[in-house]
């Protein structure tokens, strides 16, 4: 096991999840998380020479859409639906003095 997880580590870890953690439960995550650094290394011993960068697992082309407006202007529309209008905006209340 070439990476070793100390106590500080998983008590700043347990800091930054607010987890309140036991000693046993410590202890187990310092195996945990021993063990998938480990996991991590081996997958960096891999030959990847010959593989050619995935971005997506379908082969997705560009799929932006013309931007077209479909709905049109419907102000006069969305305003009888207001509690109070004036030139063509909502009124509402101040907020503020």
């Amino acid at each position: 096991m070439a990476n070793v997880i100390t106590d500080e580590t998983i008590e700043y870890v347990g800091i930054l999840a607010k987890l309140a953690l036991s000693d046993e439960e410590k202890e187990q995550a310092k195996k945990d998380m021993g063990r998938m650094l480990d996991y991590i290394d081996r997958l960096g011993e891999l030959d990847t020479a010959g593989v050619e960068p995935m971005f997506h697992v379908f082969p997705v082309q560009n799929v932006f859409r013309e931007d077209v407006v479909t709905n049109g202007d419907e102000r006069e529309k969305t305003l009888q639906n207001a509690p109070g209008a004036k030139d063509g905006m909502f009124v509402a209340p101040r907020t503020f003095d």
